[in-house]
């Protein structure tokens, strides 16, 4: 069939025609997804979530986060702009009219966004690859997308002229003012039923004027060997890690960690602070809305880190992060 995205050399994750984690776990399958989706352990979720949205400053000298909601969120760090896997449509879909809605508003209204220099693009499934929010980001600001292999291919079909600089996993790729690392993690991908793993995944070490930064997008813990990649990295002032979408774990545990897991991947990857995130915005999974902020507070004070250290924010609200 060969891949809709991509050409080059085979390597330790890429086959000559799809990326796979080199541990060789592949995602389940259509007779598990199948049994999932028939399942009735699914949470009830409440149709929407009061939002107060703010307004942020144009440039901030130090670091700030802004929780949009689910993986996007805007970093301010030394007067550079960032946003992350941005998603301002209803929907997480193919489908105007069907898929998982927004039960959050985003934290910041698309027009009092402040200049955005570059946006981070993790993989390309429909809640972090939004073509709709990328369109509109293109036309305002023009701005570079850095994100693994294969994505720029399906950004320049879909957005002409947009500026997709794409690398593979250990690659630096530069643009908007700063210096990023795409690393490995454990993930999949796909836009459709054909182009299964067609694209790369990653997630980001990121270099900025006032400390390392490491985001991600999704990641099966996968022993920790995501972490200890990004350790090789570090340290990191900040860590943006995904604590939600992983029930039931039968099915979710190769592709999304728990907050367990995310907390025992925090001290792996050796960061002073974490922000969480991947959570509240669209039901994806089984868990009911509030258990993963619930499971991470827990999992915190197990292991004895503070919550002012590892912090949960609604979308609009803003963290200082400590030098």
């Amino acid at each position: 069939m060969g891949n809709s995205y991509y050409s080059g050399p085979k390597s330790d994750h890429f086959d000559g025609e799809a990326f796979f984690n080199p541990d060789g776990i592949p995602p389940k399958g259509l007779r598990d997804l199948l049994r999932w989706q028939l399942g009735k352990d699914r949470a009830d979720w409440p149709d929407s979530i009061g939002v107060t949205q703010i307004r942020p400053d144009a440039r901030v000298a130090d670091l700030r986060v802004t929780m949009i909601g689910h993986a996007s969120v805007l970093i301010q760090a030394g007067g550079v702009n960032i946003l992350t896997d941005p998603v301002w449509s209803k929907r997480a879909s193919p489908l105007k009219i069907a898929g998982p809605a927004r039960v959050t508003a985003p934290g910041i209204a698309f027009d009092h966004l402040p200049p955005i220099d570059v946006v981070l693009l993790s993989h390309n499934h429909y809640d972090h690859m939004d073509i709709s929010t990328l369109r509109r980001l293109h036309a305002r600001y023009a701005m570079p997308v850095l994100t693994p292999l294969g994505n720029d291919t399906i950004l320049r079909a879909a957005i002409p002229g947009i500026d997709a600089r794409a690398g593979d996993w250990d690659d630096v790729l530069e643009g908007g003012g700063i210096s990023t690392r795409l690393l490995q993690c454990h993930h999949w991908s796909a836009r459709g039923t054909r182009d299964r793993s067609h694209a790369l995944w990653c997630s980001f070490a990121v270099e900025t004027p006032v400390g390392r930064i490491y985001a991600m997008g999704d990641t099966g813990y996968d022993g920790g060997r995501p972490y200890e990649v990004a350790a090789r990295y570090g340290p990191y002032r900040l860590a943006i890690i995904p604590i939600g979408a992983y029930a039931p774990r039968w099915f979710m545990k190769g592709q999304h960690q728990n907050p367990d897991e995310a907390v025992a991947g925090f001290r792996v990857a050796g960061a002073k602070h974490a922000l969480a995130h991947h959570w509240g915005t669209f039901q994806l999974t089984n868990e009911a809305r509030e258990e993963p902020p619930e499971h991470l507070r827990i999992a915190l004070a197990a292991a004895g880190i503070s919550t002012d250290v590892f912090q949960t924010v609604v979308p609009g609200a803003t963290w200082d992060v400590p030098a």
